[in-house]
């Protein structure tokens, strides 16, 4: 491995309750949720009836016609969230070689509004077994292939480097990031422009989670409904969005003068090649992963001054990851505040990942520690200090995101302010 550090220069975030990274902080910080019944089709035949949506109109966000016609929901969020993060890092991408510019983006269901649109038109409405194509939007085939998101993105920033889309389940969000992370500490690219997007709000996704009963049925009070480490949770709320990121080397950053928000310090993923849905309750994969993460980024425990949870809102995961914290940290877990942000914004899929990463360094920048919402009742067996209901003001260094996939995905990833990493 080369010395390259690796900064985040560029956010941008478009998250249920507001289009972009300002409106996604002021939610975070303020503790409101964006959870509601669900709108986007009639949820009346589902055990789960809320979700956590975004009003997301393509056209007021530059989008064209031709583009909004060619592509899906989750892959026009990518697009956009690219253009603003690029915006954001001030970063003249028409003066840099394009082919030490890449892209990863990261999906766990890729296409689904789009799939799911196009076989109730060329199906009739589920009318007809034998469907009709010639019915189908003309670019169909890029709802099929994941790979049509990362190749949206180079297009529109011109990038003409490694191009990957990352696949881990709801690990992917992390996993890309940290994937682009070492295409540029290997010297594969000097650029790279990362993160995930999923638009899973779909009849399809709400009947598997439901067959499986991994989402919430609790129907009244939908801002309610998400309650990570709380004792009443019964599951999580599903949710749509996306983070994308200007990733580049901190050299390389500080000569034109960018603003860093943080230095991606230390990743590491794990498997626990154990069960599809299920979890160990010692979290010894999760724990593994932050370990390394931390040996990476040459920390030891004590420096880290926050916890980014996966915190879905079910009992086996909290308590798993509770279990991981205390086997990683130590007796500083228990010193460390802990939230989750899907108690306001869902859980995307494959996007929260990166969505995390972003309320990490946005954390890092106001010195705040968003709530976990909805905490009202704690569950005993997750006994460490989740940050409940209100933000809190505090000096915040270096954080630990984490999250967890079905499959046994679990991932790790430690931000710190440059000055104050590799110490």
């Amino acid at each position: 491995m080369s010395g390259r550090r690796v900064v985040i220069t560029g956010i941008e975030v478009l998250a249920p309750g507001g289009v972009g990274k300002d409106h996604f902080w002021d939610l975070l910080s303020e503790g409101r949720t964006a959870t509601r019944g669900i709108t986007f089709f009639d949820p009346s035949p589902f055990r789960s009836q809320v979700a956590a949506e975004m009003d997301f109109d393509p056209e007021q966000h530059g989008l064209a016609p031709q583009e909004i016609r060619r592509m899906d929901r989750a892959a026009q969020f990518a697009v956009v969230a690219a253009r603003g993060a690029v915006a954001d890092s001030g970063i003249d991408l028409a003066a840099h070689d394009p082919h030490r510019v890449g892209v990863t983006i990261g999906s766990a269901v890729g296409a689904t509004m789009g799939l799911d649109e196009e076989y109730r038109v060329v199906s009739d409405g589920g009318r007809l077994h034998l469907v009709d194509h010639e019915y189908a939007v003309p670019h169909l085939y890029n709802y099929f292939v994941p790979s049509s998101f990362s190749a949206e993105v180079a297009w529109t920033v011109g990038a003409e480097g490694p191009n990957t889309v990352v696949s881990t389940g709801c690990t992917s969000g992390i996993d890309s990031v940290g994937y682009a992370v070492e295409l540029i500490r290997e010297g594969s690219a000097d650029v790279m422009i990362a993160g995930s997007s999923d638009a899973p709000i779909s009849p399809i996704t709400m009947a598997c989670f439901d067959a499986i009963k991994a989402t919430t049925p609790r129907r009244e009070d939908p801002e309610q409904a998400s309650r990570p480490f709380d004792g009443t949770r019964n599951g999580f709320v599903l949710g749509e969005g996306c983070a994308v990121f200007v990733l580049e080397e901190l050299e390389s950053a500080r000569r034109r003068g960018a603003h860093v928000y943080a230095e991606i310090a230390g990743y590491a993923t794990r498997s626990n090649a154990y069960h599809m849905t299920g979890l160990r309750p010692d979290g010894a994969e999760m724990a593994e992963a932050i370990t390394v993460a931390l040996d990476e980024a040459r920390m030891n425990a004590d420096r880290i001054d926050y916890i980014n949870a996966h915190g879905s809102g079910t009992k086996q995961n909290d308590r798993h990851e509770t279990a991981a914290f205390k086997k990683s940290l130590g007796e500083h877990a228990y010193r460390t505040p802990v939230s989750s942000i899907k108690s306001m914004v869902g859980h995307s899929l494959g996007a929260i990942g990166s969505i995390e990463i972003a309320a990490s360094a946005l954390a890092m920048e106001h010195h705040v520690v968003p709530p976990t919402a909805n905490l009202h009742t704690p569950d005993p067996e997750c006994d460490l200090d989740y940050v409940p209901v209100t933000a809190r003001e505090q000096l915040t260094d270096a954080v630990l995101t984490v999250g967890s996939g079905f499959g046994g995905f679990q991932s790790a990833m430690v931000l710190a302010r440059p000055e104050r990493s590799m110490a």
